[in-house]
């Protein structure tokens, strides 16, 4: 039974659909890095602890607590969910200070990070606090080190946290200048060319509910039993819309991993709350380079751990860092279709010697798996009429290509590109409240080399 009270949002499943074609479609710079988003050159920051009203797909609301940035620097303007995404380069001096608008003290932490706290009310088990009404605590601390960090309430964070409070950091190292490659660590190996993040977590509405009511002696914490589950402060399919769309204020950020045959996708997961989330990633197996901002290497200390997954299980205030590929290699047909399937010619030219097409030889497809080229598709497709089709099919099973489709069907692909579903592999977690699919599951896209991928 459900035990929140639940609103209608009008079209919203006609929203997904349009916002998600609108942030498929949106050119952004031509060579420019899919980047996470978050505040980025700012190291100064005023955050305050606030409440506000979560929206979820199924059309239900949760009340939370967040941190907003009271510099309205990303433009949120109201508390958020997970807190703001602070972006900082490798030696910052930050400082953060941070007032309660809560109904309880609060206080932050930031694993991984030397740590001093000043001002505030009071001392908590774990900093300085700052309680309602009262004098803002200050925390300073230096980005020693690159990579993903996280922070959280460290004021009764069984609660706190569960409320909303948590947040992530990222800490880019000097090697990384900005270019059309970025560095996750000062190391060449480390480079990829586009990033996303999964901040994984949960909720339980009843707990929430009873904190609304201001009723905190009737929370029993070993009684929760959530039922939304959340990447980047979204549930499926909210996550697959656009950043910042209006209609949901304090849930700004999205997740729709995309990248082109070859490039390296640098996937930062973190466990943003008590529970452990198994996240699962089609396609191919990725590798994973660093734990809680520290690199995983071999015991000479320098070449980097050959840890191959296909799932991370992702525990509470752990982050992984990882490097996924896609290149279409050995699968024993052409991606961008044979002239035995009636495709146009195409050429792959291999002008370096490493198995793939190199468009500066003269091949047509930049990182095309040249052993493969013009071989047939395996496989007899159906009749249209034998055929059921999702949002994602373009009509055509080949890389860049299209095809008739029924009306009201597809929409979705206006690249032609292949999309494979990232998500938890815990089946529970891949409801709203009951209701598949939804939760921890989001789609990553490898579009044709060209695409525009902002």
């Amino acid at each position: 039974m459900n035990r929140i009270y639940r609103r209608i949002r009008p079209s919203g499943v006609l929203a997904i659909v349009v916002l998600t074609v609108l942030a498929l479609v949106n050119p952004g710079h031509a060579n420019a890095q899919a980047r996470i988003d978050g505040i980025e050159n700012v190291t100064a920051f005023s955050f305050t602890a606030g409440a506000g009203e979560l929206s979820t797909p199924d059309g239900g609301s949760i009340h939370f607590w967040g941190y907003q940035d009271l510099g309205g620097n990303e433009g949120v303007g109201v508390p958020q969910y997970p807190g703001p995404t602070l972006i900082l380069n490798q030696g910052d001096s930050v400082t953060i200070s941070l007032t309660s608008g809560l109904p309880q003290c609060t206080s932050m932490v930031f694993p991984g990070h030397t740590v001093t706290a000043s001002g505030g009310d009071q001392d908590g088990p774990l900093t300085r606090e700052t309680c309602p009404n009262g004098t803002a605590v200050n925390y300073t601390f230096t980005a020693t080190d690159p990579g993903t960090y996280t922070y959280y309430s460290g004021t009764q964070p069984e609660l706190q946290i569960e409320m909303g409070l948590v947040g992530a950091i990222i800490v880019r190292p000097a090697m990384d200048i900005g270019g059309d490659v970025g560095y996750a660590y000062d190391r060449a190996d480390t480079a990829f060319d586009h990033e996303v993040m999964f901040l994984l977590t949960s909720m339980d509405p009843g707990i929430h509910q009873l904190a609304e009511q201001n009723r905190f002696a009737e929370i029993d914490l070993t009684q929760r039993w959530p039922v939304y589950w959340f990447i980047n402060g979204r549930a499926a399919p909210d996550d697959l819309a656009a950043p910042f769309v209006g209609w949901l204020p304090h849930q700004p950020y999205n997740c729709t991993p995309r990248m082109s045959p070859g490039q390296r996708l640098l996937v930062r997961i973190i466990g943003g709350d008590r529970d452990q989330h198994p996240l699962h990633l089609h396609g191919n197996h990725y590798k994973e380079i660093a734990r809680y901002g520290r690199l995983l290497t071999l015991a000479d200390g320098e070449t980097l751990a050959p840890r191959k997954r296909f799932t991370t299980l992702s525990v509470p205030g752990q982050t992984v860092d990882a490097i996924f590929e896609w290149t279409g290699e050995k699968l024993g047909w052409d991606i961008y279709g044979s002239t035995l399937d009636g495709m146009p010619a195409h050429d792959c030219i291999d002008g370096d010697g490493d198995g793939f097409g190199d468009v500066s030889a003269g091949s047509t497809y930049e990182h095309e798996y040249c052993a493969d080229h013009d071989k047939k598709f395996p496989v007899v497709l159906p009749e249209t009429q034998n055929l059921a089709f999702g949002g994602w099919w373009s009509g055509s099973p080949y890389m860049g290509g299209s095809g008739a489709l029924p009306p009201g069907e597809g929409g979705l692909n206006p690249y032609g590109g292949f999309f494979f579903m990232w998500h938890s592999h815990a089946e529970k977690e891949l409801t709203n409240f009951d209701i598949f699919p939804g939760g921890m599951l989001s789609m990553m896209v490898v579009e044709p080399p060209g695409t525009p991928i902002h």
